[in-house]
């Protein structure tokens, strides 16, 4: 395990301005909006900022952190480590998703650390861990991994929260270290099952979810079968990959809570600079689409207005040991970024609830 410190060397910042300066501009039909995808006026407009984006500020805000690597299975794992004053406060481990990275929880971490001891860890192949080298990567594996993580940190009882892929590797760590793991929260859990006896609001969610599974994602199924192909251009592009990334921090949010332009930039970056944008790509085809996971950890359960798909709490008590649950006003796919105070409150009271029982 070794301490870590961003830092970007110049002449890669000076690559990135030069290639944004001389992007290649598809064309757009007129008044498309964004019914043929992301829409040329939002893309250029970003990488404008983007080119005036201040990177070492970035840098200077994250290396405020403790952060560190550590060799896991063959490959690398960057994370922060925030200690809590109390050496007996719980320890959480965060877990970002896709096209997330480290910068989903930064807004948050502070005020965790008053609670508990804080680990966020960078998925292999995404963003500050790097590219990953072996075949193998499912999100099973990843918990694993931060099983070991948490072993190798002294913490014998910890607790687990995520979102997207956090949500399902958060499970899957419950299952790898059930003795470890105290609780589970998270902000994404979509669920089905059958519509007898559910409320009419809860059927109208069963119908959303449903026709998600049936309609995934485009880019689940080119990223399940071919990750490789979108690779070359997500790391030869930045305007590339600046558009894919963004059109699902746009369409996945709230409307009302937009994930802020900057947010959005530290983390595409974080993506680019690290060439990660082909290898997070796998996890996809690793792990598989609609994989289930249940775990028998206590379970909180925050519900997001405006993200992809709402949990029913009727059919994920069928599942899990529903201990906490809440139905938030506001916010999307990317909670901690879109509303980060209501989700540290959640988190929060969460684990509260737990050691108060």
């Amino acid at each position: 395990m070794n301490e870590f410190s961003l830092h970007v060397p110049q002449s890669e910042l000076d690559d990135l301005d030069d290639r944004l300066a001389r992007t290649r501009w598809p064309d757009e039909l007129p008044d498309a909006g964004d019914e043929y995808g992301i829409s040329l006026s939002r893309v250029r407009g970003l990488a404008e900022r983007w080119r005036r984006f201040d990177w070492r500020a970035h840098e200077k805000e994250l290396n405020a952190y403790p952060q560190f690597v550590l060799d896991v299975d063959g490959d690398r794992v960057h994370f922060l480590h925030l200690r809590n004053a109390d050496p007996g406060a719980l320890p959480i481990v965060l877990t970002h998703g896709w096209p997330g990275s480290t910068v989903e929880f930064l807004d948050v971490v502070l005020r965790l650390a008053q609670h508990f001891h804080v680990v966020v860890p960078a998925i292999p192949g995404f963003g500050l861990s790097g590219p990953t080298t072996r075949r193998g990567w499912s999100q099973q594996r990843v918990a694993a991994a931060w099983a070991t993580l948490m072993s190798e940190l002294g913490y014998r009882r910890y607790g687990a929260q995520g979102g997207d892929w956090g949500s399902g590797i958060s499970r899957h760590l419950a299952v790898v270290a059930p003795e470890n793991v105290v609780g589970v929260h998270v902000n994404y859990l979509p669920t089905l099952g059958p519509p007898d006896g559910l409320s009419e609001s809860d059927q109208a969610r069963l119908a959303r979810t449903q026709e998600l599974s049936r309609n995934r994602h485009p880019h689940q199924w080119l990223f399940a079968s071919g990750p490789q192909t979108p690779a070359y251009g997500f790391t030869d592009s930045p305007a590339g990959l600046l558009a894919f990334w963004a059109d699902k921090f746009d369409r996945w949010c709230d409307p009302a809570t937009p994930v802020p332009d900057d947010r959005i930039l530290a983390d595409v970056a974080h993506h680019w600079f690290h060439r990660t944008g082909g290898s997070s790509a796998r996890l996809v085809k690793e792990s598989g689409v609609n994989v289930p996971v249940t775990c028998a950890a206590p379970l909180g359960v925050a519900v997001l207005p405006g993200d992809i798909t709402q949990s029913i709490r009727p059919l994920v008590e069928k599942q899990y040991n529903v201990r906490h649950w809440t139905e938030f006003p506001r916010g999307g796919h990317f909670a901690a970024l879109e509303v980060p105070d209501l989700f540290a409150d959640d988190v929060i009271t969460f684990f509260r609830t737990l050691a108060d029982g």
